[in-house]
């Protein structure tokens, strides 16, 4: 098992994944291009006992009934998102880790929403909606 860390850009926010992420994945929903001001996320799926916050405290915004997302509320930087109902799973922005190349993509998913404008030749599956409705990628490999 290893471990990363990460944390938000003015160091308020620190934390640790401990475990083996579930899935790697471009996020290209239109609420998380909002969230984020970018056409795309990078997400780190993990069950949630693998995540600790090790230095601070983050700010939960609900960007619709069901979904919290955290970010830091001195800068920012979004950390994470968690839907009700699905309390097994949590993700972490890869962008806010401080080694982002230690991962590895498995896939886009919400491709059916993804700008026009972007190409992509990273051979990764798209999957129109969620792993929730197509299943995870197989991680053994």
């Amino acid at each position: 098992m290893r471990k990363l860390t990460g944390g938000c850009l003015c160091g308020a926010i620190r934390y640790e994944i401990t475990g083996e992420p579930v899935a790697v994945s471009h996020c290209h929903c239109a609420t998380c291009r909002k969230a984020t001001g970018a056409p795309f996320i990078t997400w780190i799926t993990l069950a949630p006992e693998h995540f600790a916050y090790t230095q601070g405290e983050p700010a939960i915004y609900r960007s619709t009934e069901k979904v919290r997302r955290s970010f830091c509320g001195r800068c920012g930087t979004t950390l994470g998102y968690a839907a009700d109902g699905y309390d097994d799973e949590l993700d972490i922005s890869a962008g806010s880790l401080d080694d982002p190349a230690r991962v590895m993509p498995d896939d886009h998913i919400w491709s059916d929403g993804m700008l026009p404008w972007l190409k992509f030749a990273d051979g990764l599956p798209h999957l129109p909606g969620s792993h929730w409705e197509h299943g995870y990628p197989d991680r053994s490999k």
